[in-house]
Parts: C-alpha cells; sequence; structure tokens
C-alpha cells in the first residue's frame, strides 16, 4: 500500500499530546478561504511512499515519541484512509499513540464501504482531531466549498463508537466568530459523548506567501486576525463544561 505524502514533521508540538512525528498527507477537496497549505490540495502532488517505509522512518524516533505519538494530517488524510490504517497498523505494536488530524469531509454515511474503511481504522487510531470550519451549513460552504453535513456525521460516528476526539476551530473575525455560531457549535460539541479538548486556533495569514507562489489568488486578502478579546471569548464559550 502507498500513499501520496506532501511533508514529514519529526518534532512536532500542536497536532496532538506530547511530542509527535507528523505525516502530511498530499491532496484535498476542499478550498478552504483561510488555508495556510494550498500546497496539499493536489492529489497528483507531493511523493509516493509505502506505509512500510514511513513506519520505518517513524520508528527511528520512537524514543523522542514516548510522551506523544504520531499524527497524520494532511492535506484530507482519510482520503487515503487505507493507506493510513496500514500505517497505524505497523506502528500499534511499537506502543505508539496514534492521531488522525481530519475535518471528515470524504465521510459519507450512506456507503456501506466508506463506513466500512472508517470502522476498520477505528481500531488502530486512538485520537481524532477533527475540525469544523463552520458550524453553519450554508457559511460552511461559502468558507469551504461544501456542505458540513458530511463533518457533523463523522463527528457523530465517531462519538457513537466511543473514540476519543479533539475539536479545532478556526476563529477568523467576522466568519467564524459571531457569538450566535460559537453558541451554536457549543450545543453541538455538547450533544457529543466522547470530546475531551476544544482548541480555539485563531486565524493568520502565515499561508499567504504560498499562493502568491503557486499564482493563486489568497481570498481572505487584507483579514486580519481576530482581536484578543474576542479569542477570549470563544475559549470561553467553547469551553467543556462536562
Amino acid at each position: 500500500m502507498t500513499g501520496r505524502i506532501h511533508s514529514f514533521e519529526t518534532f512536532g508540538t500542536v497536532d496532538g499530546p506530547g511530542t509527535r512525528f507528523v505525516v502530511f498527507m498530499q491532496g484535498c477537496p476542499m478550498r478552504c478561504k483561510y488555508c495556510h497549505n494550498p500546497d496539499t490540495w493536489d492529489f497528483g502532488g507531493g511523493k509516493e511512499y509505502s506505509a512500510e517505509e514511513v513506519a520505518h522512518n517513524i520508528l527511528r524516533y520512537k524514543s523522542y515519541l514516548s510522551n506523544g505519538g504520531v499524527t497524520v494530517s494532511g492535506g484530507e488524510p482519510l482520503a487515503q484512509s487505507e493507506f493510513v490504517y496500514e500505517l497505524f497498523s505497523a506502528l500499534k505494536p511499537h506502543g505508539l499513540h496514534t492521531a488522525i488530524d481530519t475535518s471528515g469531509i470524504t465521510f459519507d454515511k450512506t456507503d456501506p464501504q466508506c463506513v466500512g474503511r472508517q470502522q476498520k481504522l477505528l481500531g488502530v487510531t486512538d485520537l481524532y482531531l477533527l475540525d469544523i470550519k463552520h458550524i453553519d451549513d450554508g457559511a460552511h460552504k461559502s468558507l469551504t466549498g461544501f456542505s458540513n453535513s458530511r463533518v457533523l456525521d463523522f463527528a457523530k460516528f465517531l462519538s457513537d463508537n466511543g473514540k476519543d476526539i479533539w475539536i479545532r476551530h478556526v476563529l477568523a473575525d467576522g466568519i467564524t466568530d459571531s457569538d450566535e455560531y460559537l453558541y451554536t457549535l457549543k450545543n453541538f460539541i455538547n450533544s457529543l459523548k466522547t470530546v475531551r479538548a476544544v482548541e480555539v486556533l485563531p486565524y493568520h495569514s502565515m499561508g499567504e506567501v504560498k499562493y502568491e507562489k503557486l499564482g493563486v489568488p489568497y481570498p481572505l486578502k487584507g483579514a486580519k486576525p481576530p482581536a484578543a478579546d474576542r479569542i477570549e471569548n470563544a475559549r470561553k464559550i467553547l469551553t467543556l463544561t462536562r
């Protein structure tokens, strides 16, 4: 089994608990306006690796990962879920904690084959970092090009199957930061049984230079990061209460 990979990070500290080896998969169907990795969109980009090759590379760093583990991010890793399954299956016998950073956008609860692939992956994945881009469906379509129905379905699927979830939410001024949206998101989070943490990620424009290099217009040209009080407000609203 091979997968297309954009890059690796051997000492990640923001993609799950502890120090982590991060695998950035290549390819993503969404076009989030604030995406800071447009170079991961193209499914034909990156470099092809076998799961065995990647596992061997990761295990060289095993001693540094004892308090952390391995996170597969993207791009959209669930677009290559069979590769991720094979990779994690090779790593779990070595005692490494495994996590997936996903938007859940490829999940289709009406497709038995898709559900079956994700059921299989649950068995070798310890934690899901689930990016909920926008809780309002229309605003989600405007922001990403897609409905959020599959994202919310995937969150429920993980909860119903008892898998630990960290919710991640990018706070963008005038897009995702209204109290109405934040309280609606909080109510949805509270409907899930296995959310262990909620992370508010303030919007930044550090990826803008990548758009320039790719010759792609930056959708949020001139947008500013949210003010400190709005960040604090979002974190207060979304703090887990159970």
